[in-house]
């Protein structure tokens, strides 16, 4: 079975997890969505980079989650998101995808 790249995993995350909240109006289940994603992308990233590496994506997917938050008093919401959601995913896949497809 093919491994789904974590990037897009962490960015649906991301993404998936406020557009949930937003759109049903119920917090709660972004935070599923949100807790589903990330935990789906640990595991992988700590199969593909190790556990220091997953916990430095993790710590990045969580902040991403937090900074979101005041960013989107400057910015906007949804910016704020897609600005996050793509650090977490350009880091995901330069630190764990990226060194998959090389094995």
């Amino acid at each position: 079975m093919a491994r789904i790249p974590t990037a897009p995993i962490a960015v649906a995350g991301l993404v998936g997890g406020y557009a949930t909240a937003r759109f049903t109006k119920k917090r709660p289940l972004g935070g599923v969505v949100l807790g589903v994603a990330g935990v789906v992308a640990a595991r992988q990233w700590r199969e593909a980079a190790g556990g220091k590496t997953a916990a430095a994506l993790s710590a990045a997917y969580l902040g991403g989650f937090a900074g979101s938050h005041p960013l989107a008093k400057k910015v906007g919401a949804w910016p704020a998101v897609f600005g996050v959601a793509g650090g977490v995913g350009l880091a995901s896949w330069a630190l764990a995808d990226r060194r998959g497809e090389a094995r």
